[in-house]
C-alpha cells in the first residue's frame, strides 16, 4: 500500500483528498493543525495526527510520526495546507505578509526539504504543490495570497528541475474556483490585520469585498467540488509519467493561455474588473 502525507485535511480539498486518496487504496495521514480536527479525522476512518506548518518542531515531529509508522518510507507527499488574507495591497501589513508566508511558502518549503532525503533514500517519490489559478494570474483584493502561489510556482518549477537526476516528481496542481471553506477562513485574518475603514479604499471595501466576505452570494459560475482536485491528485500520483502541472477549472485553463498569449496592460484590463 502506497504512503501519502497530506497537509490541511480540515475541511474543503485536502479533506476531500485524504477521503478519495483511502478509497483508491492508499495509506493516508491526514494531518491538520488542531487536534480537535485530527479526533474528527480519525472518527471517520482516516489515520490523522496533528501537523502544523508553521512550527518547525511540529513538522519535524510529524514527519517522524509517519516513519514509525511505515517503518522508514514515505511514497508522496501533497502540500495542501494555505491560507488567504484578503485586501488591497497598500493595506497589507509588513506582518499580515510574514504570517501568510510562513503558512503558505515556508512551512510548505521546511516539510518538502525534511521529506526529500526519505525518498532519496528509498529511489521514488512524488511531491504534489497545491498552487492556485492566483499563482499565473492575479487579481485585485488577493495580493497577499496571489504572492504566495506565484513565490510556490517558482520554487516548485525550479526544484522540479533540480530534481531532474533523480527519481523524485515534482508537480503542481492550480485549482480555480473550488467549493471550500478558504472564504470564510480568510475573515479572521482581514480582521485581524486590515485596517479598511481607514484605507483610502474604505468606499470599494464596501461596495465588494465585505459583501463578497460575509454575505457571500452565488457560488462562482466555474465553481467545482474539491473532487475535482482529488481526481487530478491521483493522476498526478499514479502517472507513470506525469505532467508537470494539472489544471484544474475552466478559469485556470484560461487563465494559462492568458498569461501567455495577452499584452500585460491587455491582461490587467481583463483581470481588473471589481
Amino acid at each position: 500500500m502506497k504512503s501519502i502525507l497530506i497537509t490541511g485535511c480540515s475541511s474543503g480539498i485536502g479533506y476531500d483528498a485524504a477521503h478519495g486518496l483511502k478509497r483508491a487504496g492508499w495509506r493516508v495521514f491526514a494531518t491538520c493543525r488542531a487536534e480537535a480536527d485530527c479526533a474528527r479525522l480519525r472518527g471517520e476512518g482516516l489515520e490523522s495526527f496533528a501537523l502544523d506548518v508553521d512550527s518547525s518542531e511540529s513538522i519535524a515531529a510529524g514527519v517522524a510520526e509517519v516513519l514509525a509508522r511505515t517503518g522508514g518510507t514515505l511514497d508522496a507527499l501533497y502540500n495542501n495546507a494555505a491560507f488567504a488574507c484578503p485586501g488591497a495591497v497598500e493595506d497589507l501589513p509588513r506582518n499580515a505578509l510574514r504570517e501568510i508566508f510562513e503558512t503558505n511558502v515556508f512551512g510548505l518549503h521546511e516539510l518538502t526539504c525534511r521529506v526529500i532525503p526519505i525518498m532519496r533514500a528509498q529511489g521514488h517519490g512524488r511531491i504534489v504543490n497545491c498552487s492556485s489559478v492566483l499563482g499565473i494570474v492575479g487579481i485585485r483584493w488577493r495580493g497577499a495570497y496571489a504572492a504566495t502561489k506565484f513565490a510556490l510556482e517558482g520554487l516548485t518549477d525550479i526544484l522540479r528541475i533540480e530534481m531532474a537526476d533523480t527519481p523524485i516528481k515534482i508537480i503542481l496542481i492550480e485549482p480555480g474556483p473550488i467549493a471550500s471553506r478558504i472564504r470564510a477562513n480568510s475573515i479572521p485574518h482581514f480582521e485581524r490585520w486590515i485596517n479598511w475603514r481607514a484605507s483610502p479604499r474604505r468606499a470599494e471595501y464596501e461596495a465588494n469585498l465585505l459583501k463578497r466576505l460575509y454575505e457571500g452570494g452565488k457560488p462562482d459560475y466555474w465553481q467545482l467540488p474539491p473532487s475535482a482536485v482529488t481526481t487530478k491528485l491521483l493522476r498526478a500520483l499514479e502517472s507513470k509519467s506525469p505532467r508537470p502541472r494539472y489544471y484544474v477549472t475552466t478559469p485556470t485553463y484560461v487563465s494559462g493561455i492568458a498569461r501567455r498569449l495577452l499584452p500585460t496592460r491587455l491582461l490587467d484590463r481583463a483581470v481588473g474588473g471589481r
